[in-house]
């Protein structure tokens, strides 16, 4: 069975702690023990460590040895337009899992009034839901969770291969992926509000050089969509990677 792993600020001299909230549930609701190994990771690199004290406010870990982490397949950035936070807090939750790099809230035209404005205070919330979710699916680092963006500001991301979710007569995603992946590839994957693009907006997108590319004939909550993509987008690279040069 694999070792639980945790989040720490640092690592220094050989040790590392962990406070408050998180040092309470470690304490008081997993109840770990001195000498118990766990895996930590200080977003850099991933050590195997023994807790050395306990306490309700502080639990205290002496690094062992540090340990290989297996690197992501692609690195992808989801920019997705800002939905009620209830289904972006899962969509969060689940993307973290999937490996994503980075998530980037969106204002779209048929965003809901008044999420733009509440999504800088849900930013620390956020941060925290993908921290949960990193330690729980063993992540060796946490994905960035940024403030909210206006789509011109989105359409500028330079990553390798830059993809929108569209309607269903966009080509599908499959055939629009390369054919030959790189494991530092860099693909960015911009997903639409509830109402989809306006005519507008779409303009602005093509304009900017995204490839449109649909999940098919079903209509998509956009948290599925994203999740949906994502998805597809890790199993491409996974498979296709093995046909790059080393």
């Amino acid at each position: 069975m694999a070792r639980r792993r945790f989040f720490v600020d640092e690592v220094q001299r050989g040790h590392a702690h962990i406070k408050g909230e998180e040092a309470h549930h470690l304490s008081r609701v997993l109840r770990v023990e001195v000498g118990q190994k766990f895996e930590i990771s200080d977003n850099q690199n991933v050590y195997l460590a023994e807790v050395e004290n306990t306490r309700k406010d502080m639990v205290s870990f002496a690094i062992i040895e540090q340990i290989e982490a297996s690197a992501p397949s692609v690195r992808v950035t989801l920019l997705t337009s800002l939905i009620k936070f209830e289904h972006f807090e899962w969509l969060i939750e689940k993307a973290t899992e999937l490996g994503v790099e980075q998530v980037i809230p969106v204002e779209a035209e048929r965003s809901e009034k008044g999420l733009a404005a509440a999504a800088q205070k849900r930013v620390v919330r956020w941060r925290r839901i993908a921290r949960e979710a990193s330690e729980q699916s063993r992540r060796a680092k946490l994905p960035l969770i940024e403030p909210s963006v206006s789509l011109a500001e989105a359409l500028r991301d330079q990553a390798d291969y830059r993809y929108v979710l569209e309607e269903a007569d966009a080509p599908p995603i499959l055939s629009v992926l390369p054919p030959v992946c790189r494991s530092k590839d860099r693909v960015a994957l911009l997903v639409g509000p509830e109402g989809g693009w306006t005519d507008r907006e779409r303009a602005e997108i093509g304009a900017a050089g995204w490839v449109a590319t649909s999940l098919g004939d079903g209509i998509l909550r956009a948290e599925t969509a994203s999740i949906a993509g994502l998805s597809i987008i890790n199993a491409a690279w996974n498979a296709r990677s093995l046909q790059s040069p080393h």
